[in-house]
Formats: C-alpha cells, sequence, structure tokens
C-alpha cells in the first residue's frame, strides 16, 4: 500500500479520484489549495476530515491548516475553482471516505500566478495562468508537501495518463488535460498518479452518483478563478494602477491603416473577432498586438495564418536527443503533432531543438495553423504521448 497525497478541489473528477485510490488499497491524504485571494464570501476550514483521531503532526504548507482566509463564491457566479463552496464540497467527500484532509495556505505563491497574469497581458501576451499553476503549484508545492509527509505518489483528477512512467493524452479526448501538464519536471514523473484518465467524463459521474457524492452533477471549473466579476482587463488595471492610460492606443490593419482607438491593448488577444467595436465591411481579428506603439493589428482570417514559429522556456519529459529523428519523421503516422492552446487540437509538425540550447525549439507545421499567440503554450506530442514544450515567442 502506498501513501498518496491527492489534491481535492471539490470537483467530481478529484472526489471520484479519491475513491479510484482507496479502492486500489492506497492510504489516501487529501489537500484542499487555498490561494487566499479576497472574494465575496469567507470560510474557515478545519484541517482535516473528522475520524476520531489527531492528524495534526502531519505538516502543513503556509501555517497550521483552517488559518487564514478562503475565497469565497465568485462574485459573477460563473464557475471557477477554490472558492469556499468547493472547499467545503472536498471536506465533506474527505469526511465520507474517511481520510485525513488539510487546507493548504498558498496564497504567497498564488500571488506568483497573478503577477505573471498580469504582466504577461501588459507585455502583449496571452497568458496562460491555469497551465503556470499545475507547473508551480499543483506539481510543484504540492510536490513539496509530499516530500513532507513521506508520501509515494502525488494524485490529481487530471484527464491525463501515465503509460510506462510517461505522460499520454487522457482517454477521453473532449476532456484531455495533457496540454496543461507539459512543464511538470521529468523526474517527478514516476511519482504522478493521475486515476480518472483512463475513464471517459460520463463514466466518472456515473461513478459519483454510485456513491453518492453530492458533487455528481457539479459543473467543471471554467473561468480564471481570480478574475471574480468583469473582463480581464479591468482586473489588469486594477492590479496595476500605475499604467492606467498607458496602454492605449490605435486599431491598425496589417496595411498600416489606421481605423479607430482603444481604451488599452491588454484587452485584447491574438484570433480574437468579437468585442473589438470596430466594424470594417468583413470579418477582422486580432493578428498582432505591439506593446511598444500599444497598437493592435487587425487583419481577415487569412491574416491568422501561421507556418513558423519559435518556443522557448522549454520543458522536455524525454531526452531532446531523441526528438530528432521524430521531428523529420518521413512516415505521416510517425510525425510529431504540436498542440498551440488548451482547447486545440495537435498539428503535424515538424520541430529543430539546439540541442546545445535546448530550452528553446523552434516549429514548422505542415499545414498553416490559426492564430498562432505569444505566451501560450506549444505543447508536443507523439502519439498520445507528451514529449514536452514550451512557450510561444
Amino acid at each position: 500500500m502506498a501513501r498518496v497525497v491527492l489534491a481535492m478541489s471539490g470537483g467530481v473528477d478529484s472526489s471520484v479520484a479519491a475513491h479510484l485510490l482507496l479502492e486500489a488499497g492506497h492510504e489516501v491524504i487529501g489537500v484542499f489549495m487555498r490561494h487566499g485571494e479576497e472574494s465575496s464570501q469567507v470560510c474557515k476550514i478545519d484541517g482535516s476530515a473528522d475520524r476520531g483521531s489527531s492528524t495534526s503532526s502531519l505538516p502543513v504548507l503556509g501555517g497550521p491548516a483552517g488559518s487564514g482566509n478562503l475565497s469565497g463564491e465568485r462574485a459573477d457566479h460563473k464557475q471557477g475553482c477554490c472558492t469556499a463552496s468547493d472547499a467545503a464540497d472536498a471536506k465533506r467527500v474527505a469526511a465520507k471516505f474517511g481520510i485525513p484532509f488539510y487546507a493548504l495556505d498558498l496564497q504567497a505563491d498564488f500571488r506568483r500566478i497573478v503577477d505573471y497574469f498580469v504582466d504577461d497581458y501588459l507585455n502583449g501576451r496571452t497568458p496562460n495562468p491555469c497551465v503556470k499553476c499545475n507547473h508551480w503549484i499543483k506539481f510543484g508545492r504540492l510536490f513539496d508537501y509530499a516530500e513532507g509527509v513521506e508520501a509515494d505518489y502525488l494524485a490529481t483528477g487530471h484527464y491525463a495518463r501515465m503509460i510506462d512512467g510517461q505522460l499520454h493524452r487522457g482517454l477521453d479526448s473532449n476532456k484531455d488535460q495533457s496540454y496543461a501538464l507539459f512543464g511538470i519536471g521529468r523526474g517527478r514523473l514516476p511519482r504522478m498518479l493521475l486515476p480518472v484518465g483512463d475513464y471517459r467524463k460520463t463514466e466518472i459521474r456515473t461513478i459519483a452518483e454510485s456513491l453518492q457524492l453530492g458533487v455528481a452533477g457539479k459543473r467543471d471549473s471554467q473561468e480564471i478563478c481570480f478574475v471574480t466579476q468583469g473582463h480581464h482587463s479591468d482586473f489588469v488595471k486594477a492590479r496595476r494602477p500605475s499604467r492606467a492610460g498607458t496602454t492605449a492606443g490605435e486599431f491598425v490593419t496589417t496595411d498600416g491603416r489606421v481605423v479607430g482607438t482603444h481604451d488599452g491593448y491588454e484587452a485584447f488577444t491574438v484570433g480574437q473577432r468579437k468585442g473589438l467595436g470596430i466594424a470594417l465591411g468583413t470579418p477582422h481579428f486580432v493578428v498582432r498586438i505591439d506593446p511598444q506603439t500599444n497598437q493592435v493589428v487587425l487583419g481577415e482570417k487569412e491574416s491568422l495564418a501561421c507556418e513558423e514559429f519559435s518556443a522557448a522556456d522549454a520543458n522536455w519529459l524525454v531526452d531532446p536527443e531523441s526528438l530528432a529523428p521524430l521531428g523529420h519523421a518521413a512516415d505521416p503516422t510517425d510525425r510529431l503533432a504540436v498542440q498551440i492552446r488548451y482547447n486545440g487540437s495537435p498539428q503535424p509538425a515538424s520541430i529543430q531543438i539546439d540541442l546545445a540550447a535546448p530550452d528553446r525549439f523552434r516549429v514548422r507545421f505542415d499545414r498553416p495553423v490559426d492564430a498562432v499567440a505569444p505566451g501560450q503554450a506549444a505543447v508536443v506530442y507523439h502519439g498520445t504521448q507528451v514529449l514536452g514544450g514550451g512557450w510561444i515567442e
């Protein structure tokens, strides 16, 4: 029997993951991550599930469990994560299964995610805070906690699979979350468990219903958890008031024609069509954002097509030298594929890596792909296996 630390978000996936781990004979420790951001409601939760025995000897990151405040419900009623009700749901599930339950105060760590989000928009990029959260917190700080309690494994409710010690896409292609996990340290792969990755979402909900879990019908979290109301650009301005008014500028077309003005380029992202507030007779999209001139460049759909790009800050889950023959495979069925957005699908491509500087690589698609946005992750696949990835420049 292995000791497993399980990230419990209060959702159906991590709740069923607890059941699957227990069914496999593991000792499970449930952990809820509190980011401590202010919201409209506040709750305090106990450090562990009611089991009739003390578990206070287990260390808790950031102070004793149960101290401090926890974010409340989102003010806009959208389904995010890490709210007070999520914590209560997670605690109830832990109590039902009789497993110890802890709340980790990760406010300081989460502030790093928020700062990254704000700064990337102000640099004219499109951030992906959920991916960064997985890298820095869920499979970063939580691994530290797992080591602190001498756990053998860290588990989450992600729809991805571990096969022979390697990361693969989840069985349910509609819910696959492997894209968000490419930044995990290679050395930590053998200590990861992803119990729901071998199931379809409908199967997970059926299991939850059979166990009479109150979260069986709970909606999936889809929003940025710390942007609790309004547009993300309002959040950016509120976090960086010194930049208020400094990002306003012009809308220009790809041929340099000025066609309007905007209140701040942080409100836009490459590929965006709706919400531009400007009519040009034909559909136009954001093609590029220039933070040096404050210009948002617009073009028709064909202007979005991209054949190649560079990525930096790469993390490889395999030896980069093993990618060279795959990057130029003649057999189409043995080609690499690259995914450039969370809800996208991997597209056939070749990659070039300078082995003297493997933290950078260049991607060339077999066919042009639309809306390659700087700041988003570019994740490399070989079949279902995640080989690694980096951040689009």
